[in-house]
């Protein structure tokens, strides 16, 4: 292109505009692109709670975090087993988090939500060309955990394949992506979590010994949210006030009865289950399904199948359904009055000392709280008004 000299004056008049013009549009290219952010009530609030929030004052916590503190220094393996919605992956960020390879990063791999034919990949890589649609190289989990923690959640989950190519690594440190014969050298701490058993994967053929005897140097026991009920109050005002912050909203407090509802529930899902009840409790208030959804749960349980049914005697399983029946009129009259046990007796149509005996024998409230209970009972007639 000829310019003439009238357009080439033009241009170097106006070239400091472009270049500052350039200057802007190369920012915005280079600027990482920022989504909104969905705020839900499944999500962790926090990945990593407080010490006295994530272990509690429970003796079965009190127990983890004596083993855990052991071997933090240490770069052994731990396998971390127990049911669903216990804190596995929050006790194992907390793990890295207080051990030597806090420096790198703290991969988590979910071998249960990855196809087996696709996680060799995501774990050890590829290279460019290895398979139909890998056009760059790419790293994978194994590689981007070096000098961290690596912790692959449900690894029972792994296909047998995929578990010999994994106990090659943890054995020297090497492997090779997919593709490339050539070896790669990682230092990373392995963590693993299961809620399965093992050892019984080992006699079914579904899970290596070998690979079993190498992630098992030491094993720490999660338990289930209904062995430590004592932790229950602190857990619940410590996600009420998380949601709170991430829902901007702020909700009532939770009252004593409904604490000592909580504490007496089984909470089969377990930390993952009572987390979404305080998230619903905040977000929709007391009247929340916290305690209709909960209360459905023996239920549920005496019809898990006809065979267990029909080991249950009739006279056992009628007096657990009345008792049932029962205990859901009581929460519903107690939620209707706010709590308030004498008003909740009147509506029901029966005496306040026979409101706190089926509170009691329906197991709504703790043995301490009978104690309290007990002596609230109006023995002369009218003096409770006012406590209630």
């Amino acid at each position: 292109m000829i310019l003439s000299s009238r357009g080439l004056q033009a241009l170097v008049a106006q070239w400091p505009t472009l270049c500052s013009l350039l200057t802007q549009l190369e920012l915005r290219a280079n600027m990482p692109s920022e989504k909104p952010k969905k705020i839900t009530g499944t999500e962790p609030v926090d990945l990593l709670p407080p010490d006295p929030i994530l272990f509690g004052q429970s003796e079965a916590m009190k127990e983890v975090r004596l083993r855990a503190a052991k071997i933090c220094d240490t770069n052994i393996p731990v396998l971390l087993y127990g049911d669903g919605g216990t804190g596995k992956e929050v006790l194992a960020r907390w793990i890295h988090k207080h051990s030597p390879s806090r420096t790198g990063q703290f991969v988590k791999v979910n071998c249960a939500a990855i196809p087996g034919t696709l996680l060799e990949s995501e774990l050890f890589g590829y290279e460019k060309g290895a398979f139909t649609g890998a056009r760059v190289s790419k790293p994978g989990r194994v590689e981007l955990a070096h000098n961290g923690t690596l912790f692959l959640d449900e690894v029972a989950e792994l296909d047998l394949g995929l578990q010999s190519k994994l106990l090659q690594f943890l054995q020297d440190g090497h492997y090779s992506r997919i593709g490339d014969e050539s070896e790669r050298a990682v230092e990373a701490r392995l963590i693993c979590a299961t809620n399965k058993d093992l050892e019984h994967g080992i006699e079914a053929g579904r899970f290596r010994a070998d690979l079993y005897y190498r992630i098992n140097v030491v094993r720490i026991r999660m338990p289930p949210l209904r062995e430590r009920r004592e932790d229950i109050t602190i857990l619940a005002e410590y996600l009420k006030k998380q949601y709170e912050r991430q829902f901007v909203k702020e909700s009532a407090a939770l009252e004593p009865q409904m604490l000592n509802y909580l504490r007496n529930l089984d909470w089969p899902g377990n930390l993952r289950e009572f987390s979404n009840s305080i998230a619903r409790y905040v977000l929709i208030g007391p009247e929340a399904a916290i305690i209709p959804e909960a209360s459905k749960r023996r239920t549920a349980a005496a019809q898990a199948s006809p065979d267990e049914a029909n080991a249950v005697p009739f006279k056992r399983v009628a007096r657990e359904a009345i008792r049932d029946i029962e205990r859901n009129l009581i929460l519903e009259a107690l939620r209707a009055n706010q709590w308030n046990r004498r008003r909740a007796a009147m509506a029901l149509k029966i005496s306040y000392r026979a409101l706190i005996y089926k509170i009691r024998d329906t197991g709504l409230i703790s043995g301490r709280s009978k104690l309290s209970m007990d002596s609230q009972v109006d023995t002369k007639g009218a003096s409770h008004s006012s406590t209630d």
